[in-house]
């Protein structure tokens, strides 16, 4: 990509990559408060999932970006997941994906 810092989303899975330009590139799974500068190098962020989050968490997934300060920090909220959970069975969707919610996978 073109951009220095990029954003991507629907892995489910909040994480990031980060490279030095000089062709390798590393890679974490960011947790609930994880802050990092951004200032240098590149990177591409993944905030994860506002309401199907996969990675053990069930809470909503969301990514703080500060502009001024180059600096991110993923974030979580709770959000009404009975609510969400009948709507795909009502939508009669198997129940596997209603059930998953409760538990982040």
């Amino acid at each position: 990509m073109d951009s220095r810092v990029g954003a991507v989303g629907h892995s489910h899975v909040a994480l990031y990559f980060t490279s030095e330009g000089r062709g390798e590139a590393s890679g974490e799974q960011a947790t609930a408060g994880a802050q990092i500068a951004i200032a240098e190098g590149g990177w591409l962020l993944n905030p994860g999932s506002v309401g199907q989050p996969r990675d053990g968490d069930a809470r909503a997934a969301w990514l703080d970006i500060d502009l001024e300060g180059w600096s991110v920090t993923w974030r979580r909220s709770e959000y009404a997941v009975d609510e969400a959970a009948e709507a795909i069975r009502e939508a009669g969707l198997p129940a596997a994906l209603a059930d998953r919610l409760y538990y982040g996978q």
